[in-house]
């Protein structure tokens, strides 16, 4: 792990430490969410009946993608990465705090359940400075979380939904990794587990000319596995947001498919022949 990723977990504030603890944080992909089942939210909400209310932080790539396409807004990019100009910003704040955000607050609720969505600006919830010397524009690395509004929502039954924008110290919001974000918002909660969701059943590694599930990976397996290119493009932030999160005192990190039948209380009830639990 880098010096610069220890840094940033290592600052995440715990506050509000004596409130009830949300245990459970979900991350969804943005290039998943529309392929998650109805049977997925109503898992979710099987967990909140059972009194494990879930934390659920987004992302959204896709549909933002769409949305600046759609209105002609041209992408430029530094080494692959996309400059969030203050047209581009517009967008993501519309697209994540907006429809996405309450695309799934609606699932939810069609599924039984009830949740409360908002972004990490709203309660200076993430705390963020512009990364990179500002050659990405608006992107924020994450400097703090305070999770007092996540755990009053979680407290008062409602599955908190948070889009990953963060507010700098000049109150300027910031676009952020949905992944670094999920795995920052899980340390400052202190949450037993992060459950990272995608559309591959989690880690695969190359054995015997096969691609093959690993049930456990190592820290060391996995920085190994970068190093060697196997593990590689949106796997990355995923699998170093896990190796954070790890370090941040989150009690256990799983890879899955979301659109496994009963993934999360499978999970959640300790069944370790799903996804990829990432370990120290």
């Amino acid at each position: 792990m880098s010096e610069a990723n220890q840094a940033e977990f290592g600052r995440t504030e715990r506050r509000g430490m004596n409130a009830k603890p949300a245990n459970l944080v979900i991350k969804c992909g943005g290039s998943t969410l529309a392929q998650l089942p109805d049977s997925f939210f109503r898992d979710m909400n099987r967990l909140a009946e059972r009194g494990t209310v879930p934390v659920i932080v987004h992302g959204g790539g896709p549909a933002i993608n769409a949305m600046l396409e759609k209105l002609g807004i041209e992408s430029r990019f530094v080494d692959g990465l996309r400059v969030t100009t203050p047209d581009v910003l517009a967008v993501v704040e519309m697209v994540l705090g907006g429809s996405i955000n309450k695309e799934i607050v609606r699932r939810i609720a069609q599924s039984g359940g009830k949740a409360a969505g908002f972004s990490g600006v709203d309660g200076g919830t993430i705390r963020v400075r512009q990364a990179d010397g500002g050659r990405l524009g608006y992107v924020g690395e994450i400097t703090e979380v305070d999770p007092r509004l996540i755990r009053a929502a979680a407290d008062a039954g409602f599955m908190p939904v948070v889009a990953p924008l963060g507010l700098g110290p000049d109150g300027q919001t910031y676009n952020i990794n949905a992944d670094t974000a999920a795995g920052a918002v899980a340390a400052a909660l202190g949450a037993e587990q992060l459950i990272v969701v995608t559309d591959v059943p989690g880690i695969l590694r190359t054995e015997n000319g096969e691609k093959r599930l690993m049930p456990v990976a190592s820290v060391a397996e996995i920085e190994a596995m970068i190093a060697s290119g196997e593990i590689y493009g949106g796997m990355i932030p995923k699998v170093k947001a896990a190796i954070g999160s790890l370090s941040g005192g989150v009690g256990e990190v799983v890879i899955c498919d979301g659109s496994m039948p009963g993934v999360l209380s499978r999970i959640a009830d300790g069944d370790r022949t799903v996804g990829t639990r990432v370990v120290p």
